[in-house]
């Protein structure tokens, strides 16, 4: 009963992550997403679009590693992708995240899922690779669609979004390619700045 215990209230801290806000809209624009929907999605993302990962992956452990790598943000806040200094500070505030979010959990549990979010950080692995990949081509996607909304709001610069996407194609060529078309329509209708 103590590991059931212990799961369940890691699951009730998890759901705080259906509060934190993130930077990027909608597609339709209306609102900014939440941390949970951001995670669904990219697991939608994963066994949608596995076929264009570069290399063969384990799906099961690349779904976990979407759903599970951006808890941490519960204590540490999301780091907008373009905030310099945020992004100074954000390993140090992640790691002691996860030091407390994964040691909820019992410890097989905690030592995988920790595991998880030190290889998505990593991004050496197939794995990695491809999560990191869908972590950068959602966002790329909802800013399309939303007609570039969260990108003007903070006069976000092209040198920026490639400079940010610099490994995305280790995960995917495919998808790679396409988020680039996306970047060149955005920058020429003026949603990027040159």
């Amino acid at each position: 009963m103590e590991q059931l215990e212990r799961q369940m209230e890691f699951l009730l801290e998890i759901d705080k992550q259906k509060e934190i806000g993130r930077q990027t809209y909608l597609a339709d624009g209306s609102r900014k997403e939440k941390d949970a929907e951001h995670a669904w999605h990219m697991a939608v993302m994963a066994f949608l679009l596995e076929d264009y990962a570069n290399e063969k992956i384990d799906l099961l452990k690349t779904i976990k590693m979407i759903l599970l790598h951006d808890v941490v943000e519960i204590d540490a806040g999301d780091t907008y992708a373009y905030d310099t200094q945020g992004n100074q500070t954000k390993r140090i505030r992640e790691q002691k995240a996860a030091d407390r979010i994964y040691g909820m959990l019992p410890e097989e549990q905690k030592a995988e899922y920790r595991a998880l979010w030190e290889e998505f950080e990593a991004m050496e692995t197939p794995e990695s690779k491809f999560a990191n990949t869908l972590d950068k081509v959602q966002p790329v996607l909802l800013n399309h669609a939303s007609g570039g909304k969260s990108w003007r709001e903070h006069g976000v610069k092209k040198s920026q979004i490639i400079e940010r996407n610099k490994k995305t194609h280790e995960g995917s060529e495919v998808l790679w390619e396409y988020i680039q078309k996306l970047i060149e329509e955005n920058t020429k209708k003026g949603n990027i700045a040159e």
